[in-house]
């Protein structure tokens, strides 16, 4: 039981004005957010972001709470919310207080809101929101997913030091509800610019100072122009790619450093080829056009990141001892050789995405003493310089807090916590900004984010596939167009302005990666990234990086996502570095027409949707109605089982694409673990092995939809899962599933049914992250119409991953 506790407000001099309305629209200009895990995306409990009182904790049930937990509920934001129940045993009205401590906060207007639901009537809490001695209106709930926003306005007439804000909850028993999306801004009144005129839309953000970092990473760019890449700006006249970013609002150019990323023969591995004779090169024409310049060092001959943090050839035999030297040593002379050549650097990264390893070192203890023989060279060059440190999967629970805190207990000399964020796999904007305030509050440090991107077009430019976008596995909210990766980064910009002074900016990464020859074919792209390394890695690499390099060198796998096209001309989106200045407004027109989709069981009713859902440049939807070929969908129908493309118009003007896919009936219920019912599955745990599954709700490792069968141990992995299904016809029957994962070692994996004493079987395997495995067992004769279908996993301890979408469908009679 957690220790009751008073706290005493001071008395404020301050003038209050009040407003309690519930479903109060928003108004104006996103402010930036004043509170800590305002949206209770991490634990409160764990991070004491938030304080809770009561004087009866046996009355209550106090929860950290997941939507996922209840698949009816309309979320208000993000994934998590503060659930509160008055139990049914107490014998009075309880209350609590939900309170957070603003610190310093300067004379002005402010408003606090919060989102409410919960019960109705005899059930309904009631929530009273305060700011110092102050309080709002008493509002009650008004009944399951009937979110509401009460709202308090106050003015502070002087300068205040410790500000309590919060909520005062209370109920009968059996009251029930929510909190969610705390937030208080300031309304103070300031001169805020008109928006321009532009063919895109972007939204003024708030709280972007002069010093905000608006960055991009073009370290292939040297590549690039050798490959024969021209680059043009708005007006269609060639120029210098550095004087078309800075026009565009571009202020910092983010560089990546490999220390020797060529081979004995002196080949280059590709990804830009980037030592620090391409840093300098970058850093000049950076510094001539009044942008500063962040030095990345991966400390490593190729690509450094989450999966492989491999040590340059030259220190691969060096204890943890003398690499530390040779990393002081790297470190200075490459920065002295840079300052010599007059480049303005003002931040240095000490290492790329080092979620658990630099230069071949995997422990805490020892990146810990690397981290700060980087951070030492960088302190006795210029003081003035920043020292960042690069990190990923914002998404995970509780990551950044840890390894923010290991950072503090081994006293790591740092000034900048650096995340990459990519839309499609990290998670929410709101979790980006509560994990990254959360470092900077508890520990005082800068945050930013040091890559992002986003796609704005499903075509590839140069015969090497891409990253984005994908059938499954990644969370694609914005239209895949222009308008769409505008909108995304002015976000991404949004979130990290919103952690406060201590948000000091955005990188885009790689947005001029574009094909090295977008009108030749294949071969002539492959030719110039072996001889130029434009592409991401040539072949030469697999001497250092065998496992990736070596099976998948290539091009460049984001040149949909780049801000100019596949011929070098700006597209829109390059603005969004000066429009979130300003905000600009456009003609409102439509931007997106998404496909439709459509799955139906042979011999079963079409019907055809007779509107699209289309998203307008400005964000805004609507329904637009369409007109199908209507010969097309007949013809589709009697030619039965098969996946057809219907083409439709969209009145006003466009058209749609319906994917109909007429399925033979799949006997298996609950298939992808979608509903919460999955008492038809049987898991079973061999070997003695604990319970080491999970329904995970995750779409990122889901082949469809949100759910998978998710598997990891760190000793063994041995289960079977299997469903009996009972009534079948007579006949002949296939199955197939999918299945995802990697670290699978002396795996033995296999996709079974048992019909008529009969056992069949197909082996499978894991081939890397959402690299779906997809066996088939074939001709499965069933005679009594029962059948036991079910996968069989097994590997070594440290393998992961899914298995989602079992299918058992009748192929032919069985006489």
């Amino acid at each position: 039981m957690r220790n009751i506790k008073r706290v005493f407000a001071r008395l404020l001099a301050f003038t209050l004005i009040i407003s309690s309305v519930l479903f109060h629209p928003s108004e104006g200009d996103a402010q930036v957010n004043l509170l800590n895990n305002n949206g209770f995306e991490t634990s409160f409990w764990d991070d004491s972001s938030w304080t809770v009182e009561t004087t009866n904790w046996d009355g209550l049930d106090l929860q950290h709470f997941t939507y996922t937990d209840d698949s009816w509920m309309t979320p208000a934001e993000g994934e998590y919310a503060f659930k509160y129940w008055v139990k049914d045993t107490a014998t009075e009205n309880q209350s609590f207080t939900l309170s957070q401590g603003i610190q310093n906060l300067p004379a002005g207007s402010y408003e606090l809101s919060v989102k409410m639901m919960g019960g109705a009537s005899a059930e309904s809490g009631q929530v009273t929101l305060f700011a110092g001695e102050e309080k709002g209106d008493m509002q009650a709930t008004t009944g399951y997913n009937n979110w509401g926003t009460i709202t308090l306005k106050f003015e502070l007439a002087e300068n205040t030091s410790h500000l309590l804000v919060g909520a005062t909850v209370s109920g009968a028993p059996k009251a029930w509800g929510y909190l969610d999306s705390f937030q208080l801004t300031s309304t103070s009144s300031s001169d805020i610019p008109e928006p321009v005129a532009s063919d895109i839309f972007v939204k003024r953000v708030a709280g972007i100072d002069e010093d905000f970092i608006k960055g991009v990473d073009v370290s292939s760019i040297i590549a690039l122009e050798d490959s024969g890449v021209k680059f043009y700006n708005e007006a269609g006249k060639k120029q210098d790619i550095f004087k078309t970013l800075h026009d565009a609002g571009v202020n910092y150019v983010r560089v990546r450093v490999w220390n020797d990323p060529y081979d004995s023969k002196g080949r280059g591995y590709g990804g830009g080829n980037n030592d620090i004779e391409k840093a300098i090169e970058i850093g000049k024409r950076a510094t001539a056009n009044d942008m500063k310049l962040l030095v990345d060092f991966h400390y490593s001959d190729f690509w450094a990141d989450p999966a492989k943090q491999q040590a340059p050839k030259a220190w691969k035999n060096l204890n943890l001892e003398e690499k530390k030297v040779a990393l002081y040593e790297y470190t200075k002379e490459s920065l002295q050789a840079m300052m010599d050549e007059g480049i303005d650097i003002g931040m240095v990264q000490i290492g790329n995405e080092t979620n658990g390893g630099l230069a071949g070192e995997k422990t805490w203890g020892a990146m810990s003493q690397l981290f700060n023989a980087g951070s030492k060279a960088v302190r006795e060059l210029d003081s003035n310089m920043l020292v960042a440190l690069h990190f990923t999967n914002p998404e995970s629970s509780g990551r950044y807090a840890s390894i923010a805190k290991t950072l503090q207990e081994n006293e790591v000399d740092y000034d900048v916590f650096a995340s990459s964020y990519y839309p499609f796999w990290h998670g929410t904007l709101s979790n980006l900004t509560s994990v990254l305030k959360n470092v900077a509050n508890t520990y005082g440090k800068k945050v930013m984010v040091a890559e992002t991107s986003y796609t704005y077009t499903k075509e590839d430019g140069d015969g090497h596939g891409n990253t984005a976008p994908k059938d499954s596995g990644q969370t694609l909210n914005y239209p895949i167009t222009v308008q769409g990766q505008a909108t995304a980064v002015r976000d991404v910009m949004e979130a990290v302005a919103n952690v406060g002074e201590a948000g000091v900016g955005v990188f885009y990464w790689e947005p001029a990666w574009i094909p090295a020859a977008p009108d030749k074919k294949l071969k002539k792209n492959q030719q110039l990234w072996e001889k130029y390394g434009s592409g991401w890695a040539t072949s030469f690499a697999a001497e250092y990086d065998p496992e990736d390099a070596g099976h998948w060198y290539g091009g460049s796998a984001v040149d949909n996502q780049a801000l100019f096209d596949f011929y070098g001309r700006p597209l829109s989106s390059l603005n969004v570095f000066k429009y979130v200045d300003t905000g600009s407004v456009a003609p409102l027109k439509i931007d997106e027409i998404k496909d439709v989709s459509l799955s139906v069981i042979a011999g079963e009713e079409v019907t055809m949707p007779t509107t699209v859902l289309v998203t307008y440049n400005d964000g805004s939807t609507g329904s637009v109605r369409i007109t199908w070929d209507e010969e097309a969908v007949q013809q589709a129908i009697k030619n039965g089982v098969g996946t057809y493309g219907l083409n439709g118009k969209v009145e006003g003007g466009g058209t749609v694409k319906l994917h109909l896919q007429i399925n033979p009936e799949n006997f298996v219920m609950n298939s992808g673990f979608e509903e919460n019912d999955r008492s038809m599955w049987n898991i079973i745990y061999k070997n003695g092995t604990s319970p080491h599954t999970d329904f995970q709700n995750k779409a990122a490792d889901a082949k469809s939809g949100n759910y998978s069968l998710h598997f990891y141990s760190g000793e063994e992995v041995n289960f079977t899962v299997e469903q009996t299904i009972t009534g079948l016809e007579p006949g002949y029957y296939n199955l197939s599933m999918f299945l995802q994962g990697g670290d699978a070692n002396n795996s033995d994996m296999s996709l079974y049914a048992f019909a008529g004493g009969q056992e069949y079987k197909t082996q499978t395997s894991v081939n890397g992250w959402v690299n779906w495995s997809n066996p088939l067992v074939p001709d499965i004769l069933v005679l009594d119409g029962t059948i036991t279908i079910g996968a069989s996993i097994k590997a070594d301890g440290g393998a992961w991953g899914s298995v989602d979408d079992f299918y058992l469908y009748k192929v032919k009679n069985s006489n």
